[in-house]
């Protein structure tokens, strides 16, 4: 099956223009940084790059913000995250906003930490 695989893509590699062939291994290490085998560093394996993580884009906080638009800037602040690792606590914050009621400054300062330390984790993984 694996041999079926690697045939099947080298042979859709060797088809493709050299622009969309380069993309296309952008994609698969951009992949493997984010899924892909554990403990192996990007650029490791031959003829890969490191992958860099981009920075996070510079969208301001405005002066009044609920806690779920705060959610919204800060995805869109740092695309380059996983949401689904940040669910859990993102969804405890904003219970303790809306069932406790837990002031929403604090809520929102607490989750502008929670996706810049993701953010520091992922882009200090790529450096080691």
């Amino acid at each position: 099956m694996a041999d079926d695989f690697e045939k099947r893509l080298t042979e859709i590699v060797q088809r493709l223009p050299a622009e969309q062939a380069a993309a296309l291994l952008e994609f698969a290490e951009f992949l493997l940084v984010r899924h892909g085998a554990a403990g192996v560093a990007p650029g490791a394996m031959p003829g890969a790059k490191t992958t860099e993580i981009p920075a996070p884009l510079d969208i301001p906080r405005p002066a009044e913000e609920s806690v779920v638009k705060a959610v919204k800037r800060l995805r869109a602040t740092y695309p380059m995250l996983d949401v689904r690792k940040l669910l859990n606590e993102t969804s405890s914050l904003m219970t303790q906003h809306v069932m406790q009621g837990r002031d929403k400054i604090e809520v929102i300062e607490e989750l502008e930490i929670l996706f810049r330390t993701h953010y520091e984790k992922l882009a200090g993984d790529d450096k080691d």
